[in-house]
């Protein structure tokens, strides 16, 4: 019996925020009105996802994420437009996951009803932290009392509810962390991100570190927050089932991020989405152009956003070690048999990677240093 196509998972990226965070690199820009640029780039993403809708047959579909951005910023009627599109195109699992990631100012927090009501089931909330100097220092536009509000709003209206914190701060104390871990455990989310702050070229916090005013914590002590993050998360009843996402239980893990760690499918549709799809048996990478204008175009020119590349069997195998080594369950030794990593070296790393039933994980010791067992193994790939 041959397998039917594969499930597929769905992202919606939204670019505009109302204001641009110091240690941002995605691909977001003002939200300065632009209603006639917002309703063009809605219909868009609408006539991508069609568009990809008529490669990939009737699939069905896993889950729906609005990342950005900050898509709680959209008009929920357009929310609703996307996630029925979604729906109508594809075949929608009977738990469907629809995700939609959101910003704990009170003016936000408003809409959360309304988004509930177009189809959202799971909301990710991007906290970053409980303490108001920190807020300010990552140039938040919340204070830890509206972070607090939105989280029992937001309980009360999604049935699936996740929290974003930023840890390893300079002049953070690990006492104060682990406290501020435990204050968010205790207000009854189940499912945690923890981010380690980093700094990449081109961010305003980058250009601080080149100035001298800004110091950023370094490798040791990064290495003791991570670890207080296991120890306090792990007592208040949180599985780190992914290097940075934390839950409480199995069903509240993120089904979307899983597709990503998975090596499954997913068809991105908005300015700069990523995707990845399996053709005729082949796996192809799709990236839609960053600028929205361009993207409006490329979709009016070609129908898709997202031209397609094909992945060679060792490009497939590659990606497969880095997100799959990131999760508890770790990647299938199948899955990277093009990379023909010798035995020898995953002898040589120790205690920091395990193999059993056919699958490699990093364990516990090595989870801390994943980009030196990436590197090592991936030599000369």
């Amino acid at each position: 019996m041959t397998a039917g196509p594969p499930p597929l998972g769905v992202y919606v990226h939204w670019p505009y925020c109302a204001r641009i965070c110091p240690y941002c690199d995605f691909n977001v820009v003002r939200d300065r009105g632009r209603t006639e640029q917002k309703a063009a780039l809605t219909a868009a993403i609408l006539a991508d996802l069609e568009a990809h809708a008529a490669l990939t047959g009737r699939r069905t579909l896993m889950s729906v994420f609005f990342g950005g951005g900050t898509p709680s910023l959209m008009d929920p009627a357009d929310v609703a437009r996307v996630i029925a599109s979604a729906r109508a195109l594809w075949t929608p699992a009977a738990d469907l996951e629809v995700s939609l990631e959101a910003n704990p100012t009170d003016a936000e927090a408003a809409r959360f009803a309304a988004l509930a009501a177009a189809g959202v089931n799971r909301l990710s909330l991007g906290v970053q932290s409980l303490d108001d100097a920190a807020l300010r220092f990552l140039g938040r536009n919340h204070d830890a009392a509206a972070a607090r509000r939105a989280i029992a709003v937001a309980g009360a209206v999604f049935p699936r509810l996740s929290v974003d914190l930023i840890y390893a701060l300079p002049d953070q104390g690990l006492d104060a962390w682990s406290g501020e871990l435990a204050a968010v455990a205790a207000l009854g989310v189940e499912h945690i991100s923890p981010y380690q702050l980093t700094i990449e070229p081109g961010v305003a916090f980058h250009r601080r570190v080149l100035r001298g005013t800004l110091r950023p914590v370094g490798p040791d002590l990064a290495a003791d927050f991570y670890e207080t993050t296991q120890s306090v998360l792990g007592a208040a009843g949180f599985e780190a089932y992914e290097v940075s996402n934390h839950a409480r239980g199995l069903a509240a893990r993120s089904r979307h991020n899983l597709i990503y760690w998975r090596g499954e499918d997913y068809v991105g549709a908005g300015p700069g989405a990523h995707g990845r799809l399996t053709l005729d048996g082949a796996r192809f990478a799709t990236v839609a152009p960053d600028a929205i204008g361009d993207y409006i175009g490329q979709v009016a020119r070609a129908g898709t956003g997202s031209p397609r590349e094909a992945l060679a069997l060792r490009e497939v195998a590659l990606e497969r070690l880095l997100m799959g080594l990131r999760t508890a369950e770790g990647v299938a030794l199948a899955d990277l048999t093009a990379l023909e990593i010798p035995a020898a070296r995953l002898t040589d790393l120790g205690d920091l990677v395990a193999v059993s039933g056919g699958r490699l994980r990093a364990t516990p010791a090595g989870r801390p240093v994943l980009d030196r067992i990436i590197a090592e193994l991936a030599d000369g790939v």
